[in-house]
């Protein structure tokens, strides 16, 4: 199948794309000093090498960083590190943008802790909770964080950057709380009308623009709507969508509400394009092209969406998390070999706590591209892999990559393992992709697979294998309640598959995902 559409290159603001998919800027957690410069160079360059039409990241900021106690960003060494990224991306033909983003965290002098500010001392809820407020603002540190804003953008101009993207959406960007009229109460010309909740936006805008000329491509990325009571709806958007195009904006980014909304947005339960409405209304209102999602990982749902003229791009963070090679998969029609996002949310929930790098469920390789590569094995060896769940399937398929002779056995009747329960609730479709990714792969790899066989020590013994990689699976903990095993108690995964009954009044022991999916 071609999907002529989401391949079809387009023009953004004279910047030409090869194709409709979008990576935007995500929190990766890659900056540090545990790998340097590379890991974040590897890990762009390699969705780059898949296809990927245009990539936004999150440069370092030296008015940010610098500013940590005991940190110091020299600028010409960023501009080094950046220019090496720009490279890695353009060697791969690949187009980049450089996000801009005045956050909420700031100080005013190198050295002095970071504190939340804001346009007033009023904060948006999160989860429902009341947050500290932030310190307001002067008018002379607006300006100040303006002029950060611009020395920014002749860091990433000079670092070789294609485009940029100035950051308005969610709880985290300034430039969102200065237009939600829940966190700005100003009463000067930052504040109360429209014109001047945008007005710190408009101004970042005029200070890239006088780094970057008339011409350069500058798109925005706002919130369709913050889903948040007293916050921006999406009329509110729809009326500003026109403002930001006439002001000079390429792109308009369209993205859902802010984090502190209470609404599921990304989850596995929430159904594919539930949210590209957001954008396809702003679409509505502007002559320049829309860039939309999210939870669209399936490429022919997006080429549906481009083809309806619902969007013009549409991102894809995930997506391209779990296969960086799917824009290449997709131009070459080979569908069926797309590693899928499941949305499991485990890279999301890592990024939010910024403890440790996002890493993703089902590719082992997102983040470690430099030091986890997969090649020929020097003298290959016959390996029989006991179970075929997730892991058992991915031990297979690895082995299997560096050119092991593979057998699975699986006692079970098909292969999937704990999947096969997981995919059981409602509008979890998602997960049954990804046991389609690893039969296709198992089948196209040649992996011997063996089902509705028990493995013993007998048949081990007599299969000769040189290795066994034992991937039987996960049980459940059992807790030290008393009469826990009686009668009368059913597990998650029994009621699920409908092998244990329950009866009228069930009490279920556990609030977390499975045990909500069990509830419902």
């Amino acid at each position: 199948m071609h999907l002529r559409n989401l391949c079809e290159p387009i023009k953004v603001g004279g910047l030409e794309l090869r194709n409709r998919i979008v990576m935007p800027a995500v929190e990766t957690g890659f900056y540090g000093p545990a790998r340097g410069p590379d890991r974040i160079r590897e890990f762009y360059a390699e969705r780059a090498k898949g296809g990927a039409g245009l990539i936004i990241c999150k440069p370092p900021s030296p008015f940010v960083e610098g500013r940590r106690p005991g940190v110091t960003i020299r600028r010409d060494t960023l501009v080094a590190e950046l220019r090496a990224l720009t490279d890695a991306i353009h060697s791969h033909g690949g187009r980049i943008a450089a996000q801009l983003s005045a956050r909420i965290m700031w100080s005013r002098r190198e050295g002095e802790q970071a504190k939340l500010v804001g346009p007033s001392d009023v904060s948006a809820p999160r989860g429902g909770r009341p947050m500290p407020p932030p310190r307001p603002l002067s008018v002379e540190e607006i300006e100040q964080i303006i002029a950060e804003k611009s020395a920014e953008a002749r860091i990433a101009l000079e670092a070789g950057f294609d485009m940029l993207e100035i950051h308005a959406h969610g709880g985290r960007s300034l430039a969102s709380h200065f237009i939600s009229p829940l966190t700005n109460r100003r009463t000067d010309g930052y504040g109360g009308s429209r014109e001047n909740r945008y007005r710190f936006l408009f101004e970042q805008l005029r200070g890239a623009r006088e780094q970057a000329g008339q011409d350069f491509p500058i798109a925005c990325r706002i919130s369709g709507a913050d889903f948040l009571d007293g916050g921006c709806t999406l009329e509110d958007t729809k009326m500003a969508a026109p403002m930001l195009e006439n002001a000079g904006f390429c792109a308009i980014d369209v993205t859902t509400g802010w984090h502190e909304a209470s609404v599921a947005f990304f989850q596995t339960s929430v159904r594919p394009g539930s949210f590209v409405y957001l954008a396809e209304e702003v679409k509505k209102v502007v002559s320049g092209p829309v860039i939309g999602g999210p939870r669209v990982s399936d490429p022919v749902f997006a080429d549906r969406l481009i083809a309806e003229g619902r969007i013009d791009l549409v991102y894809m963070a995930r997506a391209l998390f779990a296969d960086p090679e799917l824009p290449n998969k997709v131009r070459e029609g080979r569908l069926d070999e797309i590693r899928p996002c499941f949305a499991c949310n485990h890279c999301f929930e890592v990024s939010q706590g910024f403890t440790k790098p996002i890493s993703c469920s089902v590719n082992f390789q997102m983040g470690r591209e430099g030091e986890c590569t997969v090649c020929l094995a020097p003298n290959p060896k016959k390996v029989v892999v006991v179970g075929g769940g997730p892991a058992g399937m991915e031990a297979a398929r690895v082995a299997a990559l560096r050119g092991h002779r593979v057998t699975v056995i699986e006692r079970q009747d098909r292969l999937g393992g704990n999947l096969n329960v997981a995919v059981i609730p409602p509008f979890k479709d998602d997960i049954s992709r990804v046991i389609r990714y690893f039969e296709w792969q198992l089948e196209l790899l040649g992996v011997e697979v063996k089902l509705g066989e028990e493995a013993t020590p007998e048949s081990i013994v007599g299969s000769n294998a040189d290795v066994v990689i034992l991937a039987t699976g996960a049980l459940p903990i059992v807790p030290g309640i008393p009469g826990v095993k009686g009668a009368n108690v059913a597990t998650a995964e029994g009621v699920l598959t409908g092998k244990e009954q329950t009866g009228e009044k069930v009490v279920v022991i556990g609030g977390g995902m499975i045990g909500c999916e069990v509830a419902e």
